[in-house]
């Protein structure tokens, strides 16, 4: 059981990396009135969910989690630059590269990782580390297995989109839950797509949420970071 207590732990909203302070481009669609109730919320982030994180981020998660299982850190490297590339805002990136920040200095004084050989200094010596490379490489050194972290990292991203919206919208609890239930429902089976889907095939072609998240960074008034 216990891979399963340090999986919860890292899918945690309590897990202080600051992602409750990022919308991604989120705010924007609702000042612009592209969402703007229940359904819209459900539209815009359930697209997110299978055109960009299912078919991008996820499966470049699982062959970090490879790369970190099988020391192979020069792989570990060049997954995280392609990922930093991929970010197209400077919101984007710097949203990934403070939250990885804040997951690598929580893991380098965690008792729980840091006594494991080797993977606090291997953690560290990764430059500029995105938050799914310093994820990943906790799952894999807490011996999680790919077909429940995958879910469960992509569960915390939609939980935190969920609650983004349910502040900017505005939508109600129970709306926030409803969204939960339906969008989360699609996790196991994008999940299984992301596992195999070879690397020629990914990718993370969403221009809405680029536009909405370059608006973001002008916009007036903003709750969220991105």
């Amino acid at each position: 059981m216990l891979p399963l207590m340090r999986l919860l732990q890292l899918a945690s909203p309590a897990l202080p990396v600051g992602a409750y302070t990022y919308s991604q481009g989120l705010e924007w669609a609702v000042e612009s009135g592209t969402v703007r109730d229940e359904a819209g919320t459900a539209r815009w982030i359930g697209d997110l969910l299978e055109w960009n994180l299912a078919r991008f981020e996820a499966p470049l998660l699982a062959w970090l989690m490879d790369a970190w299982a099988g020391g192979d850190d020069a792989s570990v490297a060049a997954l995280n630059a392609d990922f930093l590339a991929s970010r197209e805002t400077d919101e984007l990136r710097a949203e990934t590269v403070q939250m990885g920040y804040s997951l690598v200095r929580l893991l380098a004084d965690l008792d729980a990782f840091s006594a494991l050989p080797g993977w606090r200094t291997r953690l560290l010596a990764v430059d500029e580390p995105a938050f799914p490379a310093a994820w990943s490489a906790a799952a894999a050194a807490w011996a999680i297995p790919a077909d429940m972290a995958v879910p469960a990292y992509l569960w915390a991203w939609l939980e935190n989109q969920v609650m983004a919206a349910v502040k900017a919208v505005p939508l109600g609890q129970s709306a926030g839950q409803r969204l939960l239930a339906t969008l989360g429902a699609r996790i196991p089976a994008l999940a299984a797509q992301a596992a195999v889907l070879p690397a020629d095939q990914w990718s993370n072609f969403t221009p809405g949420l680029a536009l909405a998240s370059s608006r973001h960074e002008t916009q007036y008034t903003r709750l969220f970071r991105s």
